[in-house]
């Protein structure tokens, strides 16, 4: 008999269905019947399974929570079959537990644009698996497209579902669900900064903005570094002028200055030793050095080879010239008779082997040289001195304006006589 030949209902021992529909492949014309437009539910859907009781494929949604999945009647969650008919889903029953949402309304619609509202999307769960058949889905129900829609209103019968509304839609909870994600991470972030920061504060490690840079103990490149400090010469040395009390009173103990300076000419060689005396906080090397270069320079008693003087530290010099605190050095000039009291000066204490010079005249210098002319006036003391000690006596200007012979008394005067003469520190000054 043909399919549309055939009158009336077809046997019950012809259907196979849950719901009393007909048996795939004799379909029929069904009669519409009067009601609410939703399918009616059959006698034997109780015994459909439980979504979590069916044995699910890979790719499957699976619900969460153990939570049953709630499919309403009227297409919400597509026309999906099983065995070839339509299963009704049963009734909802109470469970407890918690309750899982899913994504809200207002993330769905701001991402869709079409006015329609009624065309089910993608599921979010589910499975991306490359399966052979239906690009994502089980074979059972890759043919099926509507088959993991979300439960929303049915379209209007006989109006075409929009175009594109289940990308949309995915596109919308899948930015949705990132856009929570997000703000839990921030969120997370923000929690564990602050602990970890009073943390620090606690335990007594110092704060980020206390702690050394990266850059603290590492070596200064060479470029970077200063420029090692120079040393004054000794120019520069002889120009200062150096603190001291003008009633100092040292240790009246002396030191020899350790070293050696070789004669540098080839007359007299006349030997001598250089003392400091001690606690007195003179720069005992400097005293030592414009000794050597005064005595030795053409200018003073080694003019044109008459003699050369060598600085020794041991063994047996001809004299001792000694650098001395005030109080100590009119102590070894009144050995001789001589009162240095006066004036505060120096001597060549005769009797003795030391030349006496006053460490209060050659840290501060005199009235008559000026607090600019140190260097000169320390060559004269020297010069005058050990002039002394040579065998010359004190000689006075006796030219107007003209050079004072070094064994005038400068330190004291410039004038005698009623004569002004001009400072002089060496022996043969125009020489």
């Amino acid at each position: 008999m043909g399919r549309h030949s055939r009158k009336g209902s077809a046997p019950k021992g012809e259907r196979t269905g849950t719901d009393g529909g007909p048996a795939s492949g004799d379909r029929e014309a069904v009669t519409a019947v009067p009601g609410s437009g939703r399918r009616r539910r059959s006698a034997g859907a109780d015994t459909v399974p439980w979504p979590e009781q069916r044995t699910a494929g890979p790719g499957t949604p699976q619900v969460r929570g153990g939570h049953p999945e709630h499919h309403e009647a009227g297409g919400g969650w597509g026309d999906w079959t099983q065995g070839g008919q339509r299963p009704q889903m049963p009734q909802t029953p109470t469970i407890a537990g918690p309750r899982i949402p899913g994504p809200r309304r207002e993330y769905v619609d701001a991402f869709d644009q079409t006015p329609s509202r009624g065309t089910p999307g993608p599921d979010p769960y589910a499975s991306v698996a490359d399966w052979d058949t239906g690009h994502g889905r089980p074979p059972e129900i890759a043919a099926d497209t509507e088959a993991d829609a979300l439960p929303v209103e049915e379209a209007p019968e006989g109006e075409p579902p929009a175009k594109g509304t289940k990308g949309r839609t995915f596109t919308g909870i899948a930015a949705a669900a990132v856009t929570t994600v997000l703000a839990v991470v921030v969120a997370g972030q923000v929690t564990t900064e602050r602990p970890a920061a009073n943390g620090a504060q606690s335990s007594g490690e110092r704060p980020a903005e206390e702690r050394p840079g990266r850059s603290e103990g590492r070596p200064v490149p060479p470029q970077a570094a200063k420029p090692p400090a120079v040393a004054p010469s000794y120019q520069q040395l002889m120009a200062q002028q150096f603190p001291i009390d003008a009633n100092l009173t040292a240790t009246g103990e002396f030191e020899a200055v350790r070293g050696f300076d070789k004669a540098p000419g080839k007359g007299r060689k006349i030997r001598y030793r250089v003392d400091v005396e001690k606690g007195l906080g003179m720069d005992a090397g400097l005293f030592a050095r414009a000794i050597q270069e005064t005595l030795n320079d053409e200018r003073s008693w080694a003019h044109g080879g008459a003699m050369t003087f060598e600085r020794i530290s041991s063994g047996e010099p001809e004299f001792v010239i000694t650098l001395a605190s005030p109080g100590t050095t009119a102590v070894w000039c009144a050995k001789s008779g001589l009162d240095t009291t006066v004036d505060n000066v120096s001597c060549d204490s005769a009797s003795t082997e030391r030349v006496m010079i006053n460490a209060f005249r050659w840290a501060q210098g005199a009235e008559t040289y000026g607090d600019d002319a140190m260097l000169a006036y320390r060559q004269m003391l020297i010069n005058h001195e050990v002039g002394h000690r040579l065998g010359y006596n004190h000689v006075n200007c006796s030219t107007p304006g003209a050079l004072a012979p070094v064994m005038q008394q400068q330190t004291k005067t410039l004038d005698a006589d009623g004569i002004k003469c001009r400072a002089n520190p060496w022996v043969h000054p125009g020489d």
